[in-house]
């Protein structure tokens, strides 16, 4: 019995195939090729010997004519649609490249150590040049590192004021080693030095990095708009 109905719905297949090449001479071979797979697909299903696959194959014979009334497009699409299937991963985005820490993180206590340096030099020696070295350097350097403070809220870039920073550190660096030279003093002479070269590679360290983290506000959006 299975065998007989395996032959009649392969004789069926190819006398619809036969009367679907005449009676559509326009059909394209896309079209063609997916009557030929829902017919081998109905071929399957009577090989199995039941009643109900003979309906599926009549229902099937049916169904190409309405496969073959939709318009190649709408075709390409329903098989492109049953191809993406696979979830697209969300995108990695890559950290935005900058220092690990803010330079008025630093920059204000160092400012802050430099004004009181040259404050408490001055009582005790009563020099005037001391009090206006620690006021102009100290008074620069804090208020460097509140600009760029300001700036890095407002989401701008605060390199001229890091490298304005640099420079005065520098300066410090270069002023203390010569007094050093001729005092041999540690105190204020050599922590002075100690200091300014620390700051001066932090600073070095901050422009070489790409400049002050953004901030968390302005990173999270950024994250956003990478994987929009």
């Amino acid at each position: 019995m299975s065998s007989a109905t395996s032959q009649i719905s392969c004789f069926s297949t190819i006398q619809n195939r036969f009367n679907l090449t005449h009676s559509h001479p326009h059909l394209l071979p896309s079209q063609l090729r997916i009557v030929m797979n829902s017919d081998r697909l109905a071929m399957k299903v009577s090989s199995s010997g039941s009643r109900p696959a003979l309906k599926f194959t009549a229902k099937s014979s049916k169904s190409d004519n309405d496969i073959l009334d939709k318009p190649l497009s709408n075709i390409e699409d329903n098989v492109n649609e049953d191809e993406i299937s696979e979830p697209v991963e969300n995108a990695v985005t890559e950290p935005v490249k900058a220092a690990k820490i803010h330079d008025f993180c630093f920059g204000i206590p160092y400012g802050g150590i430099v004004f009181l340096g040259g404050l408490v030099g001055f009582l005790f020696s009563r020099n005037t040049a001391t009090l206006m070295s620690g006021g102009l350097y100290g008074g620069g350097l804090l208020a460097l590192s509140l600009i760029s403070l300001k700036v890095w809220g407002q989401g701008h870039s605060s390199l001229l004021f890091i490298l304005g920073q640099a420079g005065i550190a520098a300066t410090l660096l270069w002023k203390n080693m010569q007094t050093y030279s001729l005092t041999k003093r540690i105190l204020p002479t050599g922590f002075n030095i100690v200091i300014s070269g620390a700051m001066l590679c932090f600073y070095a360290y901050v422009v070489v990095s790409g400049g002050n983290p953004p901030p968390k506000k302005k990173a999270k959006a950024a994250a956003a708009a990478a994987l929009s």
